[in-house]
């Protein structure tokens, strides 16, 4: 029972938010990015890392209602950095793609992201910071997924909120 109390004062998630903020207001402050939030950086990763995309599907994959994905495109579109535009199949369905542009922008902020980066992580080692983006990576794919795994036994599944950022 003793190491339960003692990995119970160390708890994930107070340290990974309070790390966000951080990261949030690092990212905030770094004038090279132009103004661009981790909101906007995350879906112009994830439109260049997976191609176009429908706005539902985009949704899904940033874990936000859809009202704010249209918010969060409306702002990349005046900085054109995206392009929508009607998919031919079904003509209610949008499809969002990076502008040319924004695959220059996304470019420059994946670099400059690095010194952010070097700035918040300076602690950690090379391989310490592969492993634990490999980890987050991981835990971010299991919260995504139906049916996620590894929970505590103490934790009742109809007691817990869905888990969707806003």
């Amino acid at each position: 029972m003793v190491g339960d109390e003692a990995a119970s004062g160390r708890r994930l998630l107070p340290l990974l938010v309070h790390v966000s903020r951080l990261g949030v207001r690092a990212v905030a402050n770094y004038p090279a990015l132009e103004g661009l939030r981790p909101r906007h950086l995350i879906a112009l990763k994830l439109l260049s890392e997976h191609g176009p995309s429908g706005q539902q599907g985009l949704a899904e994959a940033l874990s936000l209602d859809p009202s704010n994905v249209v918010g969060l495109l409306n702002e990349l579109e005046e900085r054109e950095l995206i392009t929508r535009r009607r998919d031919p199949a079904d003509r209610r369905r949008h499809i969002v793609e990076l502008s040319p542009r924004g695959v220059e922008q996304q470019r420059l902020a994946n670099a400059r992201l690095g010194c952010v980066e070097d700035r918040l992580f300076g602690a950690l080692t090379r391989e310490e910071r592969a492993t634990l983006h490999e980890l987050l990576s991981r835990a971010v794919g299991e919260v995504s997924s139906p049916g996620v795994t590894g929970a505590s036994p103490a934790c009742d599944e109809a007691d817990e909120p869905p888990v969707r950022a806003t």
